[in-house]
Parts: C-alpha cells; structure tokens; sequence
C-alpha cells in the first residue's frame, strides 16, 4: 500500500509529509506554542521576584549576580518575544503552575529567615530551583524548535539556555566560595 504525500506548507517552508506527518507536526507545534506561552509568563513574574530578591540580599557578590540576572531576565522575555514573532504570533502568556509554586516558596523563605548570611544562603537556593525549571524548559523548547525545524527559535531560545546554565553555575560557585564559608564560620 502506497502511502499519499502532499506537499504542505508550515511557516512558509514547503515539505512533503503524510498527513499523519503533519498531524503530529501540528500536535507537537501546539504543544510548544504552550510551553512558549509558560515559560514566558515565567520570565516576567521572575523579573518581579528578583527585584524582591535583590532587596533581602546582603552579600554585595550576591546582590550583583542578582542584579546580572534581573538584566538577563528582561532579555530573556523580549527574546521570547522574537521567537513568537518568528512564528507570526502575538506574545501571549499562560501561567506556569510549577513556577508558580518555587515562586510562593521563595517568598515563604524570605519572610522566615534572618537577614545575612543565612538569608543569602536561602536565596541562592531558592533561586537555583528556579534556574533548574528554566533550564529544564529552554532545554524541552530546544528539542521542539529543532525538531520542527525552527531555526530561529531554536538559536534564540538555545542562547537563552546557555545563560541560564551560566547563572546556575555562578550562583553555586557563590555559595560554595562566599555563603557557604560565612555560614561556617
């Protein structure tokens, strides 16, 4: 049995698949057009946490790694920005539950611990679960763009991703050479 191909065109690319083919191409669009939606909504409540972040911070590295990743934040959401662009749609957001929640948590945290090193020590933790979600989610973002063949996504959203591998890596080198030691001490 012959299988029928026609010719498709998906972002203005013409390419033959089986109709299954862009069955699934339209799922797995869908799913990360969703994914775009919660990962931009991130971003822009995380620029509002780290303004709260850097408030409570008392260590001047941490206050200035905070401050490097509140800039990168605003970067990151007009970079979503291109990618929904890319794909001829209007920035929407949609609420990212899990997010959400180490959000609510690093606000508890704040409001419970002592200002100084301890408090640092909190931040930087709390901040680092919220590194690892969006490394998570620009890492599965990737994948799609690349398998739907977006390349324009896929270089905006995987520069993004190398940033947030970054500042995860500065904030534990933070805490294992300043608050960790002042902890100890």
């Amino acid at each position: 049995m012959r299988i029928r191909t026609n010719t498709y065109s998906i972002y203005g690319i013409q390419t033959k698949r089986t109709f299954n083919d862009v069955m699934q191409y339209s799922q797995l669009l869908k799913l990360f057009e969703d994914e775009l939606k919660g990962i931009y909504w991130a971003e822009k409540v995380l620029a509002k946490t780290l303004i709260r972040l850097i408030k409570n911070a008392t260590s001047a590295q941490l206050i200035d790694t905070l401050k490097i990743n509140l800039e990168e934040t605003i970067i990151h959401v007009i970079r979503l920005e291109d990618v929904f662009k890319s794909l001829d749609k209007t920035p929407v957001t949609k609420k990212c539950e899990s997010l959400e929640v180490l959000i609510k948590e690093t606000g508890e945290i704040i409001d419970s611990c002592e200002e100084g090193a301890m408090c640092d020590a909190a931040i930087i933790s709390a901040t680092q679960k919220i590194e690892h979600h969006e490394i998570a989610a620009y890492t599965t973002l990737c994948r799609f763009a690349e398998t739907l063949d977006l390349e324009v996504a896929f270089t905006l959203l995987n520069t993004t991703l190398t940033e947030e591998k970054t500042a995860d890596e500065q904030l534990s080198n933070l805490s294992i050479g300043t608050i960790n030691l002042e902890l100890a001490e």
